[in-house]
């Protein structure tokens, strides 16, 4: 290591800033990072948070007498599981959620699940009242430990263009002006 190494300039660099329109091309699928292991805790709070009233979900004498045999996890949170793993590279900088379509529960998600999802764009289009904004439309699917497929759903977010945007290493997406490390800091040492 030199000298000049070991000083190290700092700088700032910038980090994953999320797909703008024009980074979407039809028929190109997106692996979202991370999977996540769906918790009981996570099924009784948002059984209860949404008052879904099925004892599938929170009664377990219940459900063991079903053909499942036990508990199954509530679908709406298989739903926003899913979307949320998606945001990082689907809608990070969306500007609104057009629709969800086509939202199929394909198996049974139960506790101690773990979900992976993935995105494959199927269109995308200029918007024809907001020059800011393109259409893209995806088909997000999960799928548990196993390979299974247990959920599919069809995601329409308007999403910003990047010259609208502007992102930077010192604003990135999401951070008021002038909030904390700035080129200016840096430039001083």
């Amino acid at each position: 290591m030199t000298d000049e190494d070991a000083a190290g300039d700092r700088r700032l660099v910038a980090g994953w800033q999320g797909r703008y329109y024009e980074d979407f091309t039809v028929g190109d699928v997106y692996k979202h990072p991370f999977g996540r292991t769906v918790t009981e805790t996570d099924n009784v709070w948002l059984t209860n948070l949404t008052m879904n009233l099925n004892p599938m979900h929170f009664n377990e004498a219940y459900a063991a007498e079903t053909e499942f045999g036990e508990r199954l996890v509530d679908g709406t949170f298989v739903i926003a599981l899913a979307v949320g793993m998606s945001v990082i590279d689907i809608s990070v900088n969306a500007t609104a959620n057009l629709g969800y379509d086509r939202i199929r529960h394909h198996a049974p998600v139960y506790h101690g699940d773990t979900i992976f999802a993935e995105s494959e764009v199927l269109e995308k289009r200029e918007s024809s009242s907001r020059d800011h904004v393109g259409i893209v439309t995806t088909e997000l699917r999960a799928f548990n430990q196993d390979g299974t497929k247990v959920l599919s759903l069809e995601r329409t977010p308007m999403v910003l263009k990047r010259e609208y945007a502007q992102p930077t290493a010192e604003q990135p997406p999401g951070w008021p002006e002038g909030v904390g490390t700035l080129n200016a800091d840096l430039d001083g040492e």
